[in-house]
């Protein structure tokens, strides 16, 4: 599990290689992420957005920007909890996910961004290193 925290709030990632939707020889390669987003502080929070920095073993950068998560903007109580689980394609065995999401704190709208976690994808059909 990858772990960051940012004002207050964590964010936890537990990345899986999916095997069954892979396709090594048309280059497909998929995982799938949940992940756990926790309000440690004292103020309701809105997730508003996201922005996603997808990287995979030949250094394409992709960047994925939208409303919400999963079609949804959650609103964390102070104390509460968040979690969904989403996917990511690859052309190659492995690569790195990292990103952010947009929030506003319900008081009084400010907005703030969320750290989360870089985090590997990475498959057994990842080429092995020179020893």
């Amino acid at each position: 599990m990858f772990e960051a925290e940012t004002h207050n709030v964590v964010v936890r990632v537990r990345p899986r290689f999916l095997d069954s939707q892979s396709d090594p020889d048309a280059r497909r390669f998929v995982w799938s992420y949940t992940i756990e987003i926790h309000n440690r502080s004292e103020e309701r929070v809105q997730l508003i957005g996201r922005k996603w920095r997808i990287t995979d073993d030949t250094g394409l950068t992709q960047e994925v920007t939208g409303a919400g998560v999963v079609g949804e903007q959650p609103i964390l109580e102070p104390g509460m909890g968040y979690e969904y689980t989403s996917g990511a394609p690859l052309l190659t065995p492995c690569g790195v996910m990292v990103g952010w999401y947009q929030m506003i704190r319900l008081r009084d709208k400010a907005p703030f961004e969320v750290a989360i976690p870089a985090f590997p994808l990475d498959s057994p059909y990842a080429r092995s290193l020179p020893q």
